[in-house]
């Protein structure tokens, strides 16, 4: 599969579970299920119906919702899970067994050939039970666990028939080097989908995200804000921005982007945290530039320093001019700005002012608009030592 085709199986209302600030109501897992269905993704992932009788309910509920996304539940490779999942109606089933020798002995205590009989023996019987059912099959800690095990488990599925075969950084230590690899092996053997699971402690989520897809994935699970266990899992809008980056008019199609914002917005408030100052599209400082030969060449073309188009996500761009750094053409645009009849010179003058003053003490956007209204009004200022008067009317 190329990166030309790709599918998003969203997780904030499985893996964003259990982030530590996450206690979603039904009001707010309903909120968040029709947020991503406008957004645009293709799944939506809810906890285990087994996880709490709220769990079960829920399920239940965002399953009628009647979405345009594939609605599916998570569930431990546990017959009884199964059929506790069957009951909510949703569209898909992945379940999921470890198989590093970590959690074969302190886990679920399940030698590989048990592995494997329970794996088949579950999925057989939700095959039997609902023939049209999408499922998934994953392995847990993948990227720990011998390969030849994890081969052998999926060659076993797949005599029984899945759409899908997961494959989880678990603890975050694989490379994009050793997805691939892994990602590139399973490819070969099987036809059905791939889906990669990507957990962020080590920084490599978004990364080996989109190696798995060069290596032949077909879906990436990704979480609002990267929400999920300890650092999380590939986070949405970060994985958007890379694919953006990639194939723009294949992600300005498939997804609503001006969205992503409220989306971000909206998780940030529901489990108390703030959204990073550098977050990936919506952080504040996404679209600021400050560097002067930066923002000449911003106001000239903006793709030469950025990757990516803010009014594509609702946002704009930000010019920082109140320091040192500030270049005459940055300091020009704002006088343009503000309809201040000033020329060339006069804007080179006031610049060399600016960086004269920001050298001395912290400036802000309101000094450098008082300084060029004044410049404008003939009041040539040359100290640097700018006292605000808050009752001029050059100033804001």
């Amino acid at each position: 599969m190329s990166l030309d085709q790709f599918h998003i199986i969203e997780s904030t209302l499985r893996e964003g579970e259990q982030f530590v600030g996450a206690n979603f109501t039904t009001d707010d897992k309903i909120r968040i299920a029709r947020a991503l269905d406008e957004f645009g993704v293709e799944y939506i992932e809810l906890t285990s119906p087994s996880a709490s009788p709220q769990s079960f309910s829920d399920a239940c509920t965002i399953a009628k919702l009647g979405l345009n996304a594939k609605v599916l539940t998570h569930i431990r490779c546990h017959l009884e899970d199964a059929k506790r999942a069957l009951d909510t109606g949703v569209q898909g089933i992945d379940l999921v067994i470890g198989t590093s020798s970590y959690l074969r002995e302190f886990s679920h205590g399940l030698g590989m050939e048990q592995v494997i009989e329970r794996s088949v023996q579950v999925l057989a019987w939700l095959r039997a039970q609902s023939p049209g059912l999408e499922i998934r099959f994953s392995t847990e800690d993948s990227f720990r666990s011998e390969e030849a095990d994890l081969f052998r488990v999926y060659l076993a599925v797949d005599q029984v028939g899945v759409d899908r075969f997961g494959i989880a950084d678990t603890v975050g230590g694989a490379t994009p080097l050793r997805v691939y690899q892994l990602v590139s092996g399973l490819r070969r053997l099987v036809k059905a989908g791939i889906e990669f699971h990507g957990h962020n402690d080590s920084g490599c989520a978004i990364a080996n995200s989109v190696t798995a897809l060069e290596a032949g994935a077909t879906h990436i699970d990704t979480s609002v804000l990267g929400i999920g266990e300890r650092n999380g899992i590939t986070p949405l809008g970060g994985f958007i921005a890379r694919m953006y980056a990639i194939h723009r008019d294949l992600v300005k199609k498939k997804y609503k982007l001006r969205h992503l914002r409220k989306l971000d917005e909206m998780i940030a408030e529901m489990v108390g945290v703030g959204i990073p100052f550098n977050n990936y599209i919506t952080g504040v400082t996404a679209f600021t530039h400050k560097a002067g030969v930066h923002a000449k060449a911003i106001l000239n073309q903006p793709e030469t320093y950025e990757i990516l188009n803010p009014r594509d996500f609702g946002m704009t761009r930000y010019i920082s001019i109140a320091h040192k750094l500030t270049g005459w053409n940055a300091i020009k645009d704002r006088a343009e700005q503000l309809g201040l009849p000033l020329s060339d010179e006069q804007i080179k003058k006031v610049t060399a002012h600016i960086k004269a003053l920001a050298d001395q003490k912290k400036l802000d956007l309101n000094d450098v608009d008082e300084l060029l209204y004044r410049w404008a009004n003939g009041v040539e200022t040359t100290s640097v030592d700018l006292k605000r008067d808050t009752t001029s009317p050059y100033t804001s």
